[in-house]
């Protein structure tokens, strides 16, 4: 499978669940991941895709590292089964918030 086609599956997927999975582009700060997914109750993970042979790059790695070091959640995904088992990690990660959504 290509990665534009399991990227576009995951975004199917994420919104099915109620959820974004937003394109992530960071100016002068390369090698971050595809996407932000962002479901119901909160819960942000970090997104890179690959296929079942691509491989990370140095500098994915390490801002893979950076944000896993900062406590965000990050998953390397190269199948569909990659999907459901991240959804159901990021569903299942416990959370919580600094911010009162009455305040917004």
């Amino acid at each position: 499978m290509h990665e534009s086609q399991l990227e576009s599956h995951m975004r199917k997927r994420v919104e099915s669940a109620g959820g974004l999975a937003l394109k992530f582009t960071s100016p002068n700060r390369a090698g971050v991941p595809d996407r932000i997914v962002v479901l119901p109750g909160g819960r942000i993970a970090f997104v890179e895709l690959k296929t079942t042979t691509g491989r990370l790059r140095p500098l994915q790695k390490k801002r893979i590292r950076q944000l896993l070091d900062r406590g965000a959640l990050v998953y390397v995904v190269r199948t569909k089964s990659d999907i459901e088992e991240m959804l159901h990690a990021i569903q299942a990660a416990s959370i919580s918030t600094l911010c009162d959504p009455d305040d917004l």
